[in-house]
């Protein structure tokens, strides 16, 4: 049975591995717990009966409420499918050029965070280069590594 979980909105993913944890530390028969980006304020948690969802829930921060109807596959299939894809294809050494606060600088980007969707980048045009980790979002593509050729 899949139960809808209210929670406090942006804090979906924190809660989700909070759930993760405390299901395998307390050994709940638990078969998924999912987080859609777009559906805010919300969790999806598969157990076997409402009472292990209530106990997974019990004393976990963020979380408001237990929907008691439980929802079945092909209610939330059309949500599963609405996801997007990443829009950027970013890789290690690939050169981008920075939005927001480092408006207009260029920077190398050293690592990715897929999880998190975010990517650490390091400022090429200043003194002491100096590890930035901003959302893929906040850059656009100017070289991709190994390649001459700019977009």
């Amino acid at each position: 049975m899949i139960f809808t979980l209210r929670v406090t909105t942006g804090q979906e993913r924190i809660v989700a591995e909070m759930l993760v944890k405390k299901a395998r530390a307390e050994k709940l028969n638990t078969y998924a717990v999912v987080y859609l980006e777009n559906v805010k304020g919300y969790l999806f948690v598969e157990t076997p009966d409402e009472n292990t969802a209530v106990k997974l829930i019990q004393r976990v921060k963020h979380v408001k409420g237990l929907l008691k109807k439980a929802i079945t596959v092909d209610e939330i299939s059309n949500l599963i499918k609405a996801t997007k894809q990443p829009a950027l294809t970013v890789e290690p050494g690939d050169i981008v050029e920075m939005t927001g606060l480092f408006k207009g600088e260029r920077a190398k980007v050293t690592r990715i965070d897929v999880a998190k969707d975010e990517i650490t980048v390091e400022l090429m045009e200043v003194a002491v280069p100096i590890p930035i980790t901003v959302k893929t979002k906040m850059v656009k593509i100017l070289q991709k590594a190994g390649t001459d050729s700019t977009y």
